[in-house]
């Protein structure tokens, strides 16, 4: 009897498998039907609020939300901020203090502090014209695109910049003259070095505190016990003694050339 009832269940699964097989071959075939109608609809233009949009235009839009966040990474001081802080963290010997949520806030609030001078140039020179339709939005986004490119100049070492020149075979005469695609590569390398840089002399003296706490234990024949819960405290005290976020928000913000 079971071994009936498992052919029976297996014959049901299958027929349920066919019938969806041909539901979804029925659905692709009307919309098969039905996209060529859309697109030459589409091809028009769209109604919003009694004003034509072109179709290109809302898909450019949707592209942009899309890539937001990468663009944000990859052209703006965030990967510096927030590869800092993960440093920190980890020096300090705390493993979800602060939070991942609370360092991606500090590093976004930052980052906007620090770019406020490069977004108030492009509201003036690129967002007004482009609202008050006195420029295309092919000019919005040369003119958009000229200040963030000078920032990145500004981070990027040269070394770096020539590595991606070479890479991409592209000959210029100055520096303004680089491409997106080589300037933006460039900086986010000259991010990283930095970056690692400003890590590694924040792990220093919290390095140091964890070497002589070892020391004294091994000293003191107390091997069973982990240095590290006795180092924790005293890292914690150095770094609140030493006002440690101050500093190292003064230290990141005054290490962008502005």
């Amino acid at each position: 009897m079971p071994i009936e009832k498992a052919k029976a269940k297996a014959k049901t699964g299958k027929t349920k498998g066919r019938k969806r097989v041909l539901v979804t071959a029925l659905f692709s075939l009307v919309l098969m039907a039905i996209l060529p109608v859309q697109a030459s609809a589409a091809s028009t233009g769209i109604q919003v609020n009694g004003n034509g949009v072109d179709t290109l235009e809302l898909l450019q839009m949707f592209l942009i939300l899309a890539l937001a966040p990468s663009i944000l990474i990859m052209t703006t001081c965030f990967t510096r901020l927030i590869i800092v802080f993960s440093f920190l963290r980890n020096a300090l010997g705390l493993q979800q203090t602060p939070p991942n949520q609370v360092l991606i806030g500090m590093a976004l609030f930052l980052s906007l502090f620090i770019m406020t001078p490069v977004l108030t140039q492009i509201d003036k020179e690129a967002y007004q014209p482009y609202k008050q339709e006195k420029i295309t939005q092919e000019q919005f986004v040369q003119k958009a695109s000229v200040p963030m490119k000078e920032f990145m100049l500004k981070q990027t070492k040269k070394d770096d910049l020539n590595l991606f020149l070479d890479l991409s075979k592209t000959e210029i005469k100055n520096s303004q003259e680089a491409p997106l695609t080589v300037v933006i590569p460039a900086f986010m390398t000259s991010e990283l070095r930095r970056a690692f840089l400003i890590g590694f002399l924040i792990f220093i003296p919290f390095l140091i505190i964890d070497i002589v706490v070892s020391s004294t234990l091994m000293s003191m024949g107390m091997i069973m016990l982990p240095p590290a819960i006795i180092s924790m405290p005293f890292k914690l005290l150095l770094f609140v003694l030493v006002d440690g976020w101050g500093l190292l928000f003064k230290t990141l913000v005054t290490s962008f050339n502005m």
